[in-house]
């Protein structure tokens, strides 16, 4: 069986931050078939603007990431919740991945969405939000592979995500919702 690439897109831009400590967790608990690779920050990318999307001049950072989604099998989305929605280094993420519409490469990417926020409800609108923008886009969306841990400032403050049970199971049932979809596109 050959490994598939997971591509990790952290919505935060604080190096210390619950979710991309998240990230790394994830990355830890891979199974040993998949490849979890956290893309470097998203705040290096300007905001999407359609004037600067053009064919050999598109920014650097934009291009990278657009060909790291390329290259993916899976995107997993790792978001906190800004305001109740997404932050807008992942938003425009996502507008830059979404371009050319119908042939970006979110366009049938398979996608997942996750994360940690303050709140009681560990992020659950921003994952909502971030899901609904990449199936606008044409991906794939996995509406299984759920993980949203709430009070993350507090619950992480001293434990780092790879070290909580509770997360490291939770994160193993985002890696088996994502077989499960992969296996089911397959036998489509």
């Amino acid at each position: 069986m050959s490994k598939s690439t997971v591509l990790t897109l952290v919505g935060s831009l604080r190096a210390e931050s619950t979710n991309q400590k998240l990230a790394e967790a994830i990355q830890l608990n891979a199974p040993e078939q998949v490849d979890v690779v956290i893309h470097e920050s998203l705040g290096n990318i300007p905001f999407y603007n359609e004037d600067i999307d053009v064919e050999g001049q598109v920014p650097a950072a934009a291009a990278a990431l657009r060909a790291a989604a390329n290259d993916a099998d899976v995107l997993l989305l790792v978001t906190p919740e800004h305001n109740g929605t997404v932050p807008a280094s992942l938003k425009n993420a996502i507008d830059w991945l979404s371009r050319p519409f119908g042939a970006g490469a979110l366009n049938g990417k398979t996608t997942a969405v996750v994360g940690t926020a303050f709140g009681q409800y560990g992020g659950v609108w921003a994952q909502d939000e971030a899901r609904k923008a990449v199936g606008i886009a044409g991906a794939k969306v996995v509406e299984d592979a759920k993980l949203a841990v709430p009070g993350s400032m507090v619950r992480f403050a001293e434990v780092h995500p790879k070290d909580d049970a509770e997360v490291v199971e939770q994160i193993k049932g985002v890696f088996a919702a994502l077989a499960n979809a992969e296996t089911a596109a397959e036998a489509a």
